[in-house]
């Protein structure tokens, strides 16, 4: 089968020659010159096999089969526009979508305000958000599942990824308002372990600065409990079945149930909360508009940041 190679400006030309029925006028408007554009319209004729133009020295008359051609291209040109306005919607950062994984609590308790303030702004483009821990929010930005990530603390594969750090997150005393901790005052580590501990669950960076904050103490964790979601740990601690240490920005994930919240040294223990994308990979206009909301933002102390 014959292939037909027509490019969108020779349509473009033929469509214009069809409607003006001028070779000098149709000529000025798409920017040759008469010789120029009958060769054109030559050439589309030799590509189709079809005569398109009955022509003579004063007039030119579109064939049947040039009248069928005429009806593609309204619909191809008219196709391309769209295609190319909503190229540039993109472009423009006014459509497409961003896709973002981050840290439970971060999905949970910071992306709500940084969403609201994007959509408002970009209406028209889609915002997908997936939570995962830290090594599932690199995977994802690493194999393009993600355009950006929010995670904690160092991330491995760093010549792979590119990590920012946004702010530092803080680790308090939680207990239950009849608790341990109704003293107000600075709370240390070793006293956290006078009393039960309700610990987040391996894997998570969390536990991992849990357990170095002890180790700094030469105390080995031996939590009562351990809870893979935040909400679970704030039940807990709310009924007063045991004390815990969380990072500050955590909180609003907790749930309602009341909990008293004390300030925690000795060691001092924070967590760095980052955005990484993948190195050397160009971020689409959303991604990128996304990106510099983020930068723009004051995001210290300014919302949880999940297990």
């Amino acid at each position: 089968m014959k292939r037909i190679n027509i490019d969108l400006f020779e349509l473009q030309a033929f469509s214009v020659l069809a409607e003006v029925q001028s070779f000098r006028a149709a000529a000025e408007e798409v920017g040759l010159s008469g010789p120029a554009l009958s060769r054109l319209i030559v050439r589309v004729e030799e590509k189709l096999g079809a005569h398109l133009f009955d022509r003579d020295t004063r007039n030119v008359r579109i064939t049947p089969q040039g009248k069928r051609l005429l009806d593609l291209s309204h619909r191809l040109l008219r196709q391309t526009e769209d295609e190319l306005e909503d190229y540039g919607s993109y472009l423009a950062a006014r459509s497409g979508r961003v896709t973002l994984a981050g840290l439970p609590s971060i999905t949970a308790g910071l992306l709500p305000k940084l969403v609201s303030r994007f959509v408002s702004r970009h209406p028209n483009v889609e915002v997908r958000i997936f939570d995962a821990l830290s090594d599932g929010v690199v995977a994802a930005v690493l194999e393009g599942r993600a355009d950006l990530g929010f995670t904690a603390g160092a991330v491995d594969a760093s010549d792979r990824l590119s990590f920012r750090q946004l702010f530092s997150d803080p680790f308090v005393a939680v207990a239950g308002h009849d608790g341990p901790l109704s003293e107000d005052r600075v709370y240390r580590w070793r006293e956290l372990v006078e009393h039960p501990f309700v610990s987040m669950s391996p894997g998570t960076s969390v536990r991992l600065l849990t357990e170095a904050a002890f180790a700094q103490l030469g105390i080995a964790l031996r939590p009562r409990f351990e809870v893979s979601h935040l909400a679970t740990a704030g039940a807990l601690v709310a009924e007063g079945l045991g004390v815990s240490a969380l990072p500050a920005l955590t909180l609003p994930v907790l749930g309602k149930a009341p909990i008293i919240v004390r300030q925690l040294e000795e060691p001092l223990t924070i967590r760095r909360i980052g955005l990484v994308h993948a190195a050397g990979r160009t971020l689409s206009p959303p991604a990128r508009a996304f990106h510099d909301l983020i930068l723009s933002a004051d995001l210290d102390r300014s919302g949880p940041a999940g297990p």
